[in-house]
């Protein structure tokens, strides 16, 4: 009998270490869903990745609470692997960091809606699939969750630290369902939306002198979700070419 399809469920695809991580795991054979607001985007190389696109506002907290039958329906009851990768960081009118006298309670509740809540109510909501089949969560922090950074406003760090503690507190409660739940915490990584200044950061704070790729990034996503890292639960593993020391 022919192996069933590894599945892997992943918010914000759609560029960056998202959109790396999907590719990553398609050219290891697995069945991938995406989910987010935006559509999917075209540079992404196979017919089924428009077709399980789930178009979801992880800003709209009742939106997940209507959305998880439909998305429970499409996994048919195994999920291997969910990739809270989504996340968003607003700026100012300038483009710099909102610091806390700047930022207002609306904004508060986007940032940790996006960045902490949604995550909590996907794995919640889609525990029993990844039961099923044992599966894995991986929660996408940020080095911004763990030092003040010049970029990543309040909000967007503070999410961040509460998305590192989830983890652990996922770790703790799914742990004894066989459900491994891990933490990555990107440095300065190459994407479009690189801020102004970021070469000054990599010069003077990362020791190995340069940006990490993407694909670096969804390298260790695929690994947590292999039997190498089959007794790794509750790790948050920074990937900044040692910029956290």
């Amino acid at each position: 009998m022919q192996q069933q399809k590894k599945t892997l469920l992943l918010t914000g695809a759609s560029r960056g270490i998202g959109h790396a991580t999907v590719k990553h795991f398609h050219a290891a054979g697995w069945k991938i869903y995406t989910a987010s607001r935006q559509s999917w985007v075209e540079e992404c190389p196979w017919a089924e990745g428009l077709l399980n696109h789930i178009h979801l506002d992880l800003e709209d907290i009742d939106e997940i609470h209507r959305s998880l039958p439909m998305i429970k329906n499409l996994l048919g009851g195994r999920l291997d692997a969910l990739v809270n990768n989504a996340g968003i960081s607003p700026k100012d009118a300038a483009g710099g960091r909102l610091g806390i006298r700047a930022t207002d309670y609306a904004t508060w509740m986007k940032v940790f809606n996006v960045n902490l809540f949604s995550s909590a109510i996907l794995a919640s909501g889609l525990f029993d699939e990844l039961k099923a089949c044992q599966g894995n969560i991986i929660n996408v922090t940020s080095i911004a969750g763990s030092r003040v950074h010049p970029f990543a406003g309040a909000a967007y760090a503070s999410s961040k630290a509460a998305l590192s503690a989830l983890t652990r507190e996922m770790a703790h409660e799914f742990g004894p369902a066989g459900i491994r739940v891990n933490a990555i915490a990107p440095g300065e990584i190459e994407t479009s939306i690189l801020s102004p200044g970021t070469a000054e950061i990599v010069d003077r704070s990362v020791p190995l002198q340069r940006l990490g790729k993407p694909e670096e990034v969804a390298a260790l996503v695929w690994f947590l979700c292999t039997q190498g890292a089959s007794y790794i639960n509750g790790a948050e593993i920074q990937v900044n070419g040692g910029q956290h020391v």
